[in-house]
């Protein structure tokens, strides 16, 4: 499982593909401060990037790669 979520974060792993997305909104939005665990994500699809975007939860750990990290940061720093 690309996503698993536990005590208010979610955590997510491996490829994140867009057939994740509409679960981690709904997820998202159910929580009042979520937290988002990237550290193990190898690949974050762009409909993923846009919910961190729009609903703008807790970056717990930012992935090990430090490419995909970079693009993420930069990212999420531009707004």
């Amino acid at each position: 499982m690309s996503v698993e979520y536990k005590r208010g974060t979610a955590h997510l792993r491996d490829v994140v593909t867009v057939e994740q997305a509409e679960s981690l909104f709904e997820w998202l939005q159910a929580h009042r401060k979520p937290r988002v665990d990237l550290s193990a994500c190898t690949h974050l699809h762009c409909a993923n990037l846009m919910l961190l975007l729009a609903l703008r939860p807790t970056i717990a750990a930012m992935p090990r790669d430090p490419a995909l990290a970079g693009w993420i940061a930069q990212s999420l720093a531009q707004r």
